[in-house]
């Protein structure tokens, strides 16, 4: 009965948001105000001063809503922290973002300032600029917000404020305990976060983690992802001659760090792109169920590979998605001598490869890093961690300095968990279609330390648009999607759990 009740409450609440639009279109053009506001404020990790006045301008806006805040000290820059007033007998949900931005080249953006948010249209020529003072009279849900951290992330934190404001108007009871956790380090890897979850742990408690972070399916449909993928990395450099020399004169005779480094980067991968390395993929394996759930994301292999021009992906997986469940070994840069106009007929004295790994629950960060180097040991290659000084240098053939990143695991929660169960059902009952749910996703968000430390299941709940120039030049947000997050948002926020 209390089930029943509960449902109809839920329907009921549900009936009168989904019928005054001019209600939601309010609080979307709100949205888009303060979300300018924010946007302004630029949110480079790198500088304090920045970090801080988007601490206060947090601070303003959550206490506005009710929330007690707090600011956080950590190693680095300071975590900000709301909360509701807690309730007995409510469950806790704890709410994950980020405030800190991808670095800009102002010059790579079509538009003054990266920080100065310019309103688009689509047309056929390309992209026009419109006057946000057009939105007084009606909203045009395909037109676009450009600027730093429209879609990554701070988008998604002005929709969670509005999707609040929303519940108040509305006088909705909200059946949980809320808070809110946002990080001012994710694009720099959230180095102090394990350290002050740890330290904050009592503060931070709760029954499940929700992150808001990175977009939707490209089908644009409701998406849940259950887990990411961690990442760790590695620098390789070769040795040469001690510097660079003419290559008519010793080409044939120095030793090339050029190709001693492609010789060993070639060993750990064949032609399909699987990793040669002994080890790399132990103890990874699919059930019956778990392939249909990956089959079930409406991916379209052939639409995957005319975006990326590419007339056959590797064979790591069989399908994209099965792809993203194992570990992966990426050259993500290279180095030697000269290249282009600047071409040098030498012989150069190193040359290096940055190395990214990502990785999944049943891959250790640095067990995949000791198997990469026990592989280069194998190929003859004497290991040092600094440039090695000339006495060394004389007395080996190959000598290889390696560096290590530190490593951000990967998370994954169980595909039948009741929290996930009731995301997926929220969503899907809200916006009347199948969500899309995504065993682990490709990229990385730093939440392993929470689930490590508080023991609670982790779900991305995403909201922005998959087109959205995420890291990159002309960063954009879809004004439909912050309509679309505010309802997702108002919507897990009404529903009282069985």
């Amino acid at each position: 009965m209390k089930s029943l009740f509960s449902s109809l409450l839920l329907l009921f609440s549900f009936s009168i948001f989904s019928q005054d639009s001019t209600q939601l279109k309010s609080q979307v053009r709100h949205s888009i105000d303060e979300l300018r506001d924010f946007v302004s404020i630029p949110n480079d990790a790198v500088d304090h001063a920045d970090i801080n006045r988007n601490l206060t301008w947090l601070t303003k806006k959550f206490n506005a809503r009710g929330f007690n805040s707090s600011v956080l000290p950590t190693e680095g820059e300071s975590l900000f922290f709301a909360a509701l007033p807690m309730e007995d007998g409510k469950p806790t949900v704890l709410f994950y973002m980020h405030f800190d931005g991808q670095p800009v080249d102002p010059s790579k953006w079509d538009q003054p300032s990266p920080y100065q948010v310019v309103l688009k249209s689509k047309d056929g020529s390309g992209w026009k600029n419109e006057s946000f003072e057009d939105l007084d009279d009606d909203i045009n849900y395909d037109w676009r917000m450009f600027g730093r951290s429209t879609s990554d992330d701070k988008g998604p934190i002005v929709m969670f404020l509005n999707a609040i404001d929303l519940l108040k108007k509305n006088n909705v009871d909200i059946p949980f305990n809320i808070k809110v956790i946002l990080d001012g380090e994710e694009e720099k890897s959230s180095k102090p976060l394990p350290k002050a979850v740890k330290e904050y742990r009592e503060l931070l408690e709760a029954d499940f983690l929700v992150i808001t972070d990175g977009p939707v399916h490209v089908s644009g449909r409701p998406t849940v992802v259950y887990g990411c993928r961690g990442i760790t990395s590695l620098s390789l450099t070769t040795y040469g001659p001690i510097k660079p020399q003419h290559s008519g004169h010793y080409g044939n005779y120095a030793p090339n760090p050029g190709f001693q480094l492609a010789q060993v980067l070639a060993t750990m991968k064949d032609t399909d792109g699987k990793v040669l390395i002994k080890g790399y993929y132990d103890g990874i394996s699919f059930d019956e169920a778990t392939q249909t759930i990956l089959k079930s994301v409406p991916d379209d292999a052939a639409i995957i590979n005319g975006n990326l021009a590419i007339k056959t992906p590797e064979k790591v997986g069989s399908f994209y998605q099965e792809a993203l469940q194992y570990p992966s070994l990426n050259i993500r840069g290279m180095e030697s001598g000269w290249v282009g106009e600047k071409a040098r007929t030498i012989v150069p004295a190193t040359a290096t490869a940055e190395l990214d790994l990502r990785l999944v629950p049943e891959t250790d960060g640095a067990r995949l890093k000791s198997l990469v180097k026990k592989h280069i040991e194998q190929q003859g290659f004497f290991i040092v961690d600094s440039v090695p000084e000339k006495d060394l240098r004389m007395k080996h053939d190959k000598i290889m300095t390696i560096t290590e990143g530190s490593v951000t695991d990967a998370f994954r929660t169980d595909l039948n968990n009741p929290y996930g169960n009731f995301l997926v059902n929220t969503l899907k009952d809200k916006f009347g279609e199948d969500v899309v749910q995504i065993r682990i996703m490709g990229g990385t968000v730093p939440i392993a330390p929470f689930i490590n430390e508080l023991k609670i299941p982790a779900f991305i709940v995403p909201m922005v648009n998959p087109d959205n120039n995420q890291h990159s030049p002309n960063e954009n947000l879809k004004i439909g999607q912050i309509a679309y997050g505010i309802q997702a948002f108002y919507a897990i926020l009404s529903l009282q759990l069985d």
